[in-house]
C-alpha cells in the first residue's frame, strides 16, 4: 500500500452525463504551480480512503477557497483531505465550478456532491449518518451554504441520486465568508457568486447568518482575529444564528494569521487549531 501522505485521490465526473447550466466561462482552465485552479468549468471529486483499519465512518466533502475564481486546491483542499485520512476520515475535495455570475452552480455542485457521497457510503465504508462538509473562504460560504441550502432528498424520481439527502450531518469552516452584506461581506465573492445587479433579496437568501434554522448542522468554526480579507464579523454572525437556534457550535479565533491559512505550516496555531478539530470529530 502507499504511504498515507503520498496517497493519489480517486478522481469521480460529477455530472457524467453533461450538465444543464453553463458557467458561460470560454477561457481553459490553468493551474497554478500550487496546484491552484483558475476557471474551473467541469465539476470533479477527488476521493482520499482511510486506511480501513482506522476507518471511522465518517466523510467529510471539502470545498477550497478562492473568492469564487479559483480553486486553492492545495493547502485548502488534498492537504486537508490527507490529513482527515489519517483520523480515520474518508476526505472528499470538491472541485467545484466557478459561478462567473451565475449563482447557482457551486451550489449545485455541492449539493450533488453530498448525494453522491451518500449514494456510495455502503461501498466506501461511510455512515451515510456522518457526512460532513468544510470549507476555507469563500468554500466557507459554499459549505455553510449546503448546511442552510439542503433537501431531504426528492422521491419519485428518475434521477438515483436525487433521491438520497444533501444535508450536512456537521459543518467545519475555516475564516468562511457567511454574509453578501456590503458591510460585512467579501465583495469579491459576492459579485462572482451573485453577479453585479444582485437584489437585495437575493444577497439575504446567501447571507447564510439568515438562514439557519433548527435543522442547521452542528459547526466548528476557526479564523484569525486579524482577518481583513473576511472580517470575523462573518463567523460571529453565523454562530450567534448557531446559538439561537441551540445548534451546537464551537468557535475557534486566534489571534493572528491574517486569512487563507489553510494546512500552511507558517500559521502559528496550526498545531492547535488541529488539535481542537480532532477533538471536536471525537464528540460525535
Amino acid at each position: 500500500a502507499m504511504l498515507a501522505g503520498a496517497q493519489t485521490p480517486e478522481v469521480f465526473p460529477l455530472w457524467p452525463q453533461g450538465v444543464k447550466e453553463n458557467n458561460g466561462i470560454k477561457v481553459d482552465r490553468t493551474v497554478d504551480d500550487q496546484g491552484g485552479i483558475s476557471n474551473n468549468s467541469t465539476a470533479e471529486l477527488l476521493v482520499f480512503h482511510p486506511d480501513p483499519a482506522k476507518n471511522t465512518g465518517k466523510a467529510v466533502l471539502i470545498c477550497p477557497g478562492g473568492g469564487y475564481t479559483y480553486l486553492a486546491m492545495g493547502y485548502e483542499g488534498e492537504e486537508f483531505a490527507q490529513w482527515l485520512v489519517k483520523q480515520g476520515i474518508t476526505g472528499i475535495v470538491l472541485k467545484y465550478r466557478m459561478p462567473n455570475q451565475h449563482d447557482r452552480i457551486p451550489m449545485t455542485d455541492a449539493l450533488r456532491a453530498m448525494k453522491w457521497i451518500r449514494s456510495r457510503s455502503e461501498e466506501w465504508g461511510i455512515d451515510p449518518a456522518k457526512v460532513g462538509i468544510a470549507g476555507f473562504s469563500a468554500g466557507g460560504h459554499l459549505a455553510s451554504t449546503v448546511s442552510t441550502h439542503f433537501d431531504s432528498g426528492k422521491s419519485g424520481t428518475t434521477d438515483r441520486l436525487e433521491q438520497y439527502s444533501s444535508r450536512p450531518d456537521f459543518q467545519i469552516l475555516f475564516y468562511p465568508v457567511i454574509s453578501m452584506e456590503p458591510k460585512y461581506g467579501h465583495g469579491g465573492s459576492c459579485r462572482q457568486f451573485l453577479g453585479e445587479k444582485a437584489t437585495e433579496e437575493l444577497k439575504k437568501e446567501f447571507s447564510n447568518e439568515y438562514q439557519v434554522d433548527s435543522l442547521t448542522p452542528r459547526a466548528f468554526i476557526a479564523l484569525s482575529d486579524d482577518d481583513r480579507g473576511v472580517v470575523p464579523m462573518n463567523s460571529i454572525r453565523y454562530y450567534s444564528a448557531l446559538k439561537e437556534k441551540e445548534i451546537p457550535a464551537a468557535m475557534y479565533i486566534y489571534p493572528s494569521g491574517g486569512h487563507g491559512w489553510g494546512m500552511k505550516d507558517s500559521f502559528k496555531f496550526r498545531n492547535e487549531m488541529l488539535m481542537e478539530l480532532k477533538a471536536w470529530l471525537m464528540t460525535f
